[in-house]
């Protein structure tokens, strides 16, 4: 069995993972497909990788998540999984995506950093 603030972790960055294949979803690509002449060209099927990875990391993201709280205090769980997940999407935005980091996003970042462990040290 996993450490539960490992499968928390893991929770976490199945959500950040989660979050940007939602962000490459694009349904109207997927509709204009012609399935008939796909099948024979995988190519074509590119746009349906961000709706395999929306389900696989969705589905992954909660059965992490289940398992840390089954020893994990749930308002703790749930608070540090999503702020881990805060965290992993500001850091893919500002060093991947190249969007700029303000001291306003720092500090506030940094308050619910401070909120989770605030909570963990108490539970």
């Amino acid at each position: 069995m996993l450490n539960p603030w490992f499968s928390l972790f893991l929770a976490s960055f199945m959500e950040v993972c989660w979050t940007y294949s939602l962000k490459a979803l694009s349904m109207q690509r997927i509709k204009e497909i012609a399935w008939a002449h796909s099948l024979g060209q995988p190519a074509l099927l590119l746009p349906v990788l961000p709706l395999l990875a929306y389900v696989g990391f969705g589905l992954a993201n909660v059965y992490f998540l289940s398992l840390a709280m089954k020893d994990i205090p749930t308002a703790t769980a749930y608070s540090a999984w999503m702020a881990l997940a805060v965290v992993g999407i500001k850091l893919v935005d500002t060093f991947y995506l190249k969007q700029a980091l303000s001291w306003q996003s720092i500090f506030f970042t940094s308050l619910i950093i401070i909120g989770v462990l605030g909570l963990r040290r108490v539970e």
